[in-house]
């Protein structure tokens, strides 16, 4: 079934704020096999001009999409049935120690690719503040809709 075209456009509330930890960057660190130093080491940070270690580039996936509806039932979207597409985040500044960040959600664009579904998504990542930290541009694709 194709997915709900109504939701193009629609923005999905702030996740809750979410702190970025230096456990937690040295864990995602691990799990994608970067020893960079600027992740795990706050004197290489500083060294390098951080005020504390930054987060490797793909970590707002981590938080990026917290409840963005996937679950409404009038999107008709099989979560069981969905793949990762694409990725890529553009940074105003590296996430760092320190940080709370909430992310905001915007469905950009549906639209059919054969017997697939594709849904883009545009997502905000700033501080608690208000400061822009990133966007992240995701798409992913329900199978056989």
């Amino acid at each position: 079934m194709a997915l709900n075209r109504d939701f193009i456009g629609r923005t999905f509330p702030p996740t809750e704020p979410y702190e970025v930890n230096r456990v937690k960057i040295r864990e995602f660190a691990d799990a994608i096999g970067d020893p960079n130093p600027l992740y795990r080491d706050q004197d290489a940070a500083k060294a390098a001009g951080y005020p504390d270690v930054i987060a490797p580039p793909t970590f707002p996936i981590v938080v990026a999409f917290g409840d963005v509806g996937f679950a409404d039932p009038d999107l008709g979207l099989n979560y069981a049935m969905v793949v990762h597409g694409e990725q890529r985040f553009e940074y105003t500044r590296p996430l760092r120690a320190g940080d709370v960040v909430t992310c905001t959600t915007t469905i950009t664009e549906i639209k059919s690719i054969g017997s697939n579904e594709k849904l883009t998504l545009e997502t905000d990542v700033r501080s608690v503040e208000g400061e822009l930290i990133c966007k992240s541009y995701n798409a992913i694709v329900e199978r056989g809709a």
